[in-house]
């Protein structure tokens, strides 16, 4: 487009408007001479936020038509007064002839490319769970997220999943170097397989055994993008703010990534599962076992199966060591990971600069010995709809640190504060009984009882009112039941990406 024509004027609903670029945006300003709805409105669109755009106006593009036409249509982001949600705004000017808007739609389709070309994807692999969040998934992509993949020009591959692992199966075995994207439509189990698939591929194609504690995983390049159609979509809440389907494919269209840590879980040396939210040892695995004892009941589960576990008041004697990030960042220091966080943008250098000056060798492991209500290891907020703050609400995305949650044993009453906390916005760690660490890694060690303890132990639990209770707990990793008492976790430090931007305020913009 020549230079003159980087400022026009255009037609917009009737209203003569000022169409420029400007520091990377586009905008345009309505005409003073007009309604008093429309004087002085300035609306200013950056270029990395534009979706698409194209010549004639959204019905017209749907049609053949033979005569250029002197309307173009710019596809855009909108987003609501909170900045979470995200929409798809459209906006048709009308240019004096064709050629002009012609000029227009090729300039700030070159834009796009210069400022963000090289992020968006071309061709995604697309995985929809049918089964998952009560069976809306098809309805959720098809509905409302294919035509806009269309519209943005991306080529999808969709695959609907027949069973467990499908989508981790078939990551593991095919040629991912066409995409530039894996996309989950479902819920954290689902985006679980991706995680599970793509780790394994990426460290199988570097030819590293990904099976031993102590292994240094290589980082996946091809980024998961998650549409949320589950049941409670913690980890795309907690990255975005919000669970909402076209906030999330918006994300994905406009090449936002987010990098990610990722908890691994060792039993005895051998990996066991990875994880980003939650992995939990006391109440909430004993949640999760007991929830599995109750699936003909549906969702409602998992609140009986809480409801029972903290009538049951149990807890569980180990030894919980643990590596203490030695950094400046805390989990009471209020600092919330926001889109362009600052602690995880530097945390490669500092954790750089900390093993080149130190090294393992120098490592100090801190030790409780106790009786434990839970023990909560999140490398993320947790947050979910119903927990607006999470189980850690100062949680980095991608420092290379965990949240250790430790809550010792405690009557029925304190427990149920704890996790109303959870819920009303108040500091859920100013409990006598509650204490957290941010780490880098963490042991723990059942105690150990001889034969005659385990029974007594038994016979006393026999008479609990909520059924009998276990000697040990098992580790919820992630919604997995982990059955094992003994486990090690290791953060890897930004070990997957993700097509987000983090959890975006008016102050980040």
């Amino acid at each position: 487009m020549e230079r003159e024509n980087n400022m026009c004027l255009l037609r917009l609903q009737g209203a003569e408007v000022s169409l420029t670029f400007e520091e990377e945006a586009l905008t345009w300003s309505y005409s003073k001479k007009r309604t008093w709805k429309q004087k002085s409105q300035l609306v200013s669109v950056p270029v990395n936020e534009i979706v698409s755009v194209r010549q004639g106006d959204s019905k017209q593009q749907s049609k053949t038509i033979n005569a250029p036409s002197n309307l173009f249509t710019v596809y855009y982001v909108l987003r609501n007064k909170s900045c979470k949600r995200w929409s798809l705004q459209t906006v048709t000017f009308t240019a004096p002839d064709a050629q002009v808007a012609h000029g227009w739609v090729q300039h700030i389709q070159e834009k796009i490319q210069q400022t963000a070309g090289n992020t968006r994807p071309k061709k995604l692999l697309v995985f929809i769970n049918p089964y998952g969040g009560r069976g809306k998934a098809p309805r959720i992509y098809y509905t409302e997220i294919s035509h806009l993949f269309q519209l943005a020009g991306i080529e999808t591959d969709v695959i609907e999943t027949t069973r467990a692992n499908h989508a981790r199966d078939h990551i593991l075995d095919s040629d991912l170097q066409t995409y530039d994207g894996v996309v989950c439509v479902g819920g954290d189990g689902m985006f679980s397989e991706l995680l599970h698939g793509l780790v394994r591929r990426t460290q199988t194609d570097n030819g590293i055994c990904e099976d031993k504690e102590g292994t240094k995983l290589t980082p996946c390049t091809l980024r998961i993008g998650i549409i949320p159609a589950g049941s409670t979509d913690c980890v795309c809440f907690a990255t975005m703010g919000i669970n909402d389907p076209v906030t999330s494919a918006l994300h994905i269209i406009i090449g936002d990534t987010q990098p990610m840590d990722v908890c691994a879980s060792y039993h005895e040396g051998q990996l066991m599962r990875y994880s980003v939210s939650l992995t939990g040892y006391g109440f909430f695995g004993d949640v999760l076992r007991e929830s599995e004892r109750m699936r003909l009941m549906g969702p409602m589960r998992y609140d009986l199966a809480g409801i029972k576990m903290v009538l049951s008041n149990r807890s569980y004697r180990g030894t919980v060591e643990f590596l203490e990030a030695s950094d400046d960042s805390s989990p009471r220091d209020n600092t919330r990971c926001r889109t362009g966080c600052l602690v995880c943008s530097e945390s490669s250098e500092r954790l750089s600069a900390k093993f080149k000056n130190n090294g393992s060798k120098s490592e100090k492991w801190k030790s409780i010995t106790g009786s434990f209500a839970a023990l909560n290891i999140t490398s993320m907020s947790s947050a979910c709809p119903k927990s607006q703050d999470g189980l850690s609400p100062t949680a980095h995305l991608a420092d290379g640190t965990a949240d250790l949650i430790i809550v010792q044993k405690c009557s029925t009453l304190q427990f149920l504060k704890y996790l109303n906390r959870h819920t009303n916005g108040k500091d859920q760690f100013a409990f006598p009984n509650v204490e957290v660490h941010r780490i880098h890694a963490m042991r723990f060690t059942p105690e150990q009882l001889d034969d005659e303890e385990i029974v007594r132990r038994q016979k006393r639990m026999f008479v609990c009112p909520c059924g009998e209770e276990s000697v040990a707990s098992t580790w919820n990793c992630d919604g997995e039941i982990l059955d094992c008492a003994q486990l090690s976790i290791r953060v890897h430090h930004q070990l997957i990406q993700l097509f987000a931007r983090g959890i975006e305020d008016k102050a980040s913009r």
